[in-house]
C-alpha cells in the first residue's frame, strides 16, 4: 500500500515523500513586497516537505489583497525570491511559487494610486480587507474589460517566467479561495455575457487562458492548478460547483498539468472522489487533513499527496514528526500575520537523536 513516505513523480518533479506544505499567508513582506532573510530561513526549516507551496504572491500589482504581502511583478521581487529557493534548495528541499490574484477581495489602499479593485463584474463582497489601520469593509470592484482580461493573462506569463528565474521548481495558479480565477469561474460573482461568462465552459476560459500562458512560459510540467470547489470563503456562492470544476477540468485536459491540488472545506460540498477520476496528473487534497486521515486518503488511491497548514507552520520537521509518531506542537493564531520572528521562525524541531555507542 502507498504511505505518505513513499516518493512521487509530479510532471518534472520528483518528491521524496508525500507530505505537502500548503500556501500560507504570514504578511513578513516589506510594503514593496519584497520578502527578507526570515522568509528564506522559514522555507528552508521545512525543506523536508515533499514540496513547499510557498504563500500567495501576486503576479501584478493590482493582484495585492493583503499588507505586506509579497510579489513576483518585479526584478527586485524575483530576485529577493531567489535567495529563499536557493536556501530551500541548499537545505535539499522543492518550492513552488503560487500566484494569487486577489482581486475584489482587496482595498484601495494596497493598490497603485489608491485603485479600484477588479473583477469580473461589480459584485461587492461582504466581509473587509484587514489594513495596518484594522479592518476596512470591502469595495465594490470594478468589472474588468476584455482587454484587461487579457493583459492579467500576460501578467501572469510573465510572473511565471521570473518565478523560474528565481529558482522555483514548479508555479501553481491560486484558483480557488474566492479569488480572481475563482470569480470568473462561480456563478455568484460573474455576471459577464461576453466569452468569459454565462455557461461553466466560458466561466472556466479565465483560468484556462492564465494556465496556458504560464505552461508557455515555463512548461506544463512544472505547472499545476490550486481549486477550492464549493468553498465560501470571500462571500462565494456558485449554483453547481461540481458541474464548474468539472467544467475546467475537461478544459485543462489537454494541457497536461503536472499537479492539481483541491482543498475544498473539511466537510466539502464536492468530494474529491467526485474530481479525482478526472485529471492524469498528480492530485494533491488538502484541507482539514492529519497524519491518519491523509494516510487513508493515499492509501486508498483517492490522493496522490495530502497539503498540511497550520500542522507545517508549528512542525518545520512534520515528515519526521509523522514517521517517528512523535507529538505536534500547535500554531499559535495570534501571529499568523503579525510580522516578526514569533510565531514564524522559532518554532523548534524536534531534538536530534544521540547515537550510544
Amino acid at each position: 500500500m502507498t504511505t505518505l513516505f513513499d516518493p512521487l513523480a509530479a510532471g518534472a518533479l520528483r518528491l521524496p515523500n508525500r507530505i505537502l506544505m500548503a500556501a500560507m499567508t504570514r504578511s513578513r513582506a516589506n510594503d514593496d513586497g519584497i520578502v527578507g532573510p526570515m522568509t528564506a530561513r522559514y522555507y528552508a526549516q521545512r525543506a523536508d516537505a515533499g514540496l513547499i507551496f510557498s504563500e500567495g504572491i501576486y503576479p501584478e500589482p493590482m493582484g495585492k489583497g493583503y499588507i505586506r504581502t509579497p510579489g513576483l511583478a518585479s526584478a527586485a521581487q524575483a530576485a529577493a525570491w531567489r535567495r529563499v529557493t536557493d536556501a530551500v534548495h541548499a537545505s535539499g528541499g522543492r518550492i513552488a511559487a503560487q500566484l494569487m490574484h486577489a482581486g475584489r477581495i482587496s482595498d484601495p489602499s494596497l493598490l497603485p494610486g489608491g485603485a479600484t479593485p477588479v473583477a469580473p463584474s461589480a459584485v461587492r463582497p461582504s466581509g473587509a480587507t484587514y489594513t495596518d489601520h484594522g479592518m476596512v469593509p470591502h469595495v465594490t470592484p470594478r468589472a474588468l474589460s476584455g482587454h484587461e482580461i487579457r493583459v492579467i493573462i500576460g501578467h501572469y506569463g510573465a510572473a511565471a517566467r521570473r518565478a523560474l528565474e528565481a529558482g522555483f521548481d514548479a508555479v501553481e495558479l491560486h484558483a480557488g479561495n474566492g479569488f480572481l480565477p475563482m470569480q470568473f469561474l462561480s456563478t455568484g460573482t460573474n455576471r459577464r455575457d461576453d466569452a468569459y461568462g454565462g455557461g461553466a465552459q466560458n466561466r472556466a476560459r479565465f483560468t484556462v487562458e492564465a494556465l496556458e500562458a504560464i505552461a508557455a512560459a515555463i512548461g506544463a510540467d512544472r505547472t499545476g492548478l490550486k481549486i477550492s470547489p464549493g468553498k465560501a470563503l470571500n462571500d462565494m456562492s456558485d449554483a453547481d460547483p461540481l458541474e464548474t470544476h468539472l467544467a475546467l477540468l475537461r478544459a485543462i485536459k489537454p494541457l497536461r498539468l503536472a499537479f492539481l491540488e483541491v482543498a475544498p472545506d473539511p466537510v466539502p460540498a464536492v468530494p474529491h472522489a467526485a474530481l479525482r477520476p478526472h485529471f492524469a496528473g498528480a492530485y494533491f487534497a488538502g484541507s482539514g487533513f492529519d497524519r491518519t486521515t491523509g494516510t487513508g486518503m493515499v492509501g486508498q488511491g483517492l490522493a496522490d499527496a495530502i497539503v498540511y497548514g497550520q500542522l507545517f507552520l508549528a512542525n518545520p520537521d512534520l515528515p519526521r514528526r509523522f514517521a517517528e509518531n512523535a507529538p505536534l506542537a500547535r500554531a499559535d493564531q495570534e501571529t499568523f500575520y503579525s510580522g516578526g520572528e514569533r510565531g514564524y521562525i522559532d518554532y523548534p524541531a524536534l531534538p536530534e537523536q544521540v547515537a550510544v555507542e
